[in-house]
């Protein structure tokens, strides 16, 4: 990727990673929807052990790209936290 040229390029570069980023996570609340499905309770949709998998997947991948691991933690803990919720009221109205 070359270096951008202007404050201008960042944002419009950082506005295209957005709608892909949108779309991946779209994407995703697919998959939770589909396990919510197969959970039969509250604690198997919190899964804390799961989480923490997870996060520690995120982590490692993160020094692996070259993003820091904090920055990786904190998307990934509320991204989660997120999904966790959407992932109670799908379980809940199924």
């Amino acid at each position: 990727m070359s270096e951008p040229t202007s404050l201008e390029d960042v944002r419009r570069r950082i506005d295209e990673l957005d709608t892909r980023l949108t779309g991946l996570l779209a994407e995703r609340q697919g998959l939770v929807r589909a396990a919510a499905g197969f959970k039969r309770d509250e604690q198997a949709v919190r899964a804390p052990d799961r989480v923490e998998r997870v996060v520690t997947a995120a982590r490692d991948r993160a020094v692996r790209e070259g993003l820091s691991p904090d920055v990786a933690e904190a998307v990934w803990r509320a991204m989660i936290g997120a999904f966790i919720e959407y992932e109670l009221t799908e379980h809940r109205s199924s």
